[in-house]
């Protein structure tokens, strides 16, 4: 069950208040250098996954994307907040996510 360990580790990052839940927030992370990594759930519009990876290569911002498998909903549960697009602010959470994602 990798899934319930990133969501675990997106719960301690969200109490170190190191992401960036949901469209504006994520954008703004972007945009202000923050973002460390992108991840997107199966569920969001690909519109939305466009237009982010849009921005990401109209601006050369270095961050790493990932689509998951995990839901809005499993992130709602797991994290207390409805989002489908997170941007991890902090470089050791990214690395252990992606470590995480990769398994």
């Amino acid at each position: 069950m990798p899934n319930q360990k990133v969501i675990s580790m997106l719960g301690l990052a969200r109490r170190a208040g190191k992401l960036s839940m949901g469209h504006d927030m994520a954008q703004h992370a972007l945009f202000g250098h923050k973002a460390k990594l992108l991840l997107f759930c199966s569920d969001v519009s690909p519109r939305l996954v466009s237009e982010f990876e849009k921005t990401i290569e109209l601006h050369h911002f270095k961050v790493k994307v990932i689509k998951t498998d995990i839901t809005i909903d499993e992130i709602y549960f797991g994290v207390g907040y409805k989002a489908g697009v997170i941007a991890v602010d902090d470089e050791n959470f990214a690395k252990k996510i992606i470590s995480l994602l990769e398994q």
